[in-house]
Parts: structure tokens; sequence; C-alpha cells
């Protein structure tokens, strides 16, 4: 793994610098390092896109990012707080929607979201209070009484939502937040994260999908056998080009399908 070096770890003011600061973030499982010392500024009031292939490295970030796994090497600053040696400071900052996370499902959606404002110092008032908004914004109104084990994929990726927003964080990390969501609440979505950055907050998500990225980011970086092969402005890092073509030749591989020819002759 690389060490610290391409980047300057964050001084002076935690008002100033980036929304989130990686430098030399690198992690190893057994023999496969997943991460192999990162080096990202995420701009503060951004829409950040976090893209890359399966098993590229992007969940594993994110994970060290929000005090979830423990890196072995480097350090990760959210709003100027190293997430590691000032853990209590970072996570009040922070929403995530993780990916996968085993969730206390036995309650139901409203109490979900309000046990979430609880665990973050919240008074019972104002988390119910939050998390009865939550619930209408996010289209859960009819749900709200079900227990969450019951919900289908969606609505759970919704229910995560609300949890991650219950706090009013300033930056939101969301792993695949689009995953299972119908368009509807899909646009819904999209709407509540666009307002959040406008009044100041930073959005990072991680996806697949191109072309969401590229409609709804303002800065993107491409990350691929655990390092970041281009960050920066979506335009910039396009380069004229559709992101999913500059994805496509940044991460190499073939597009080409080979063989399947029974697949293009008649059946009758």
């Amino acid at each position: 793994m690389s060490g610290i070096a391409d980047l300057p770890a964050p001084q002076g003011d935690p008002h100033d610098g980036p929304a989130i600061a990686l430098r030399g973030l690198g992690k190893r499982f057994g023999d496969l390092v997943a991460v192999k010392g990162i080096d990202l500024d995420v701009p503060r009031g951004s829409f950040f896109g976090l893209v890359g292939p399966n098993g590229a490295g992007k969940t594993t970030t994110l994970s060290m990012v929000t005090g979830l796994l423990r890196p072995d090497a480097g350090q990760a600053f959210v709003l100027g707080r190293d997430v590691w040696s000032d853990p209590v400071a970072a996570k009040r900052l922070i929403g995530v929607l993780p990916d996968g996370l085993k969730l206390f499902d036995r309650l139901t959606g409203l109490q979900l979201i309000t046990y979430a404002g609880l665990l973050r110092g919240m008074s019972r008032d104002l988390a119910s209070e939050r998390a009865a908004e939550l619930v209408v914004a996010l289209g859960l109104s009819e749900a709200q009484g079900k227990l969450v084990v019951d919900y289908s994929a969606g609505m759970t990726k919704k229910v995560t939502l609300a949890s991650a927003l219950v706090h009013a964080p300033r930056v939101l990390v969301l792993d695949e937040p689009f995953e299972a969501v119908d368009p509807v609440s899909a646009a819904t979505i999209r709407r509540i994260l666009a307002d959040y950055v406008g009044a100041g907050g930073t959005v990072v998500l991680s996806s697949h999908v191109m072309d969401l990225v590229e409609r709804i980011c303002s800065h993107v970086a491409v990350i691929s056998d655990g390092q970041v092969l281009a960050a920066g402005e979506v335009e910039a890092v396009r380069a004229g080009r559709s992101l999913e073509e500059r994805f496509v030749d940044l991460v190499g591989g073939s597009t080409e399908v080979v063989g399947l020819s029974w697949l293009r002759t008649s059946s009758d």
C-alpha cells in the first residue's frame, strides 16, 4: 500500500477544506488488498458519485470513511475531524445508508426512524416529529405501522435513508441508495437529496448506474482494483464522452459478446 503522499492532511479551521478527505487509505483482507492507499477529496456542498465495477473497493472505502471498518493504513477526515482518532465528533456529522447492514427490523418503520434519532441524542419529541415528516416525504405513510421485517427491498431502502437523515447530518454517505427503489420513489429521493445539497449539505453516493451519476452528481471518482483512476467534476472526468464510455475506457475490459449464436437463431 502506498503511504500518505499525494495530498496533505487537512489543516487549520475544520470549517474550511473538503467535506471528506482520504489520505493513503488502505485495507487488506488476508492476501487481498481491497483498497490501495487512496487519496481523495470530496468538496463541501458537492453531490459526489463513487463509481466502479463489482469488487472495486467502493463499499470498503465508504465503510472506512463512516467508521464501520477500521483501515489498515491512512486516515479519513470528515469536515476536518479524523474518523478514527476522534470518532464521536466525526460520526455526529455523518448520516449513513450502508449496503446490507442488519436493521432492528422488529420495529415499525416509524419506530426505527425515531430510534435512530434517539441514538443520535435527540429528544424524543424532536425525533418523533422528524420521523413523522420523513415518513410522509418518502411515501411510507401507509407502511409506517408495519414491522420493517415485512418491508419490500425498496421500502427498506427508504426507511434506512430516513434513519440517516433524521439528525440533519452535514454529510450523507449512501451506498447504492437507488437500488430496488421504484421510479416514483427514486424521483422523490433525488429531490430530497438535491434540496439537501442546495442548502449546503454534501452527498457521497456509490452506484453502478452511470447515467444516474451523470445526471445528478456534480463530481465523480472512478475506482477500480482499490485505486482511484480519475476524480473531479463530472464534465472534466467525462472528457467530452458519456460517463459510461469514459468508465469503460478507464476500467478496461471488453464489452464484446463471444458466442451465444443460438440466441440469435430463430426457434421456429
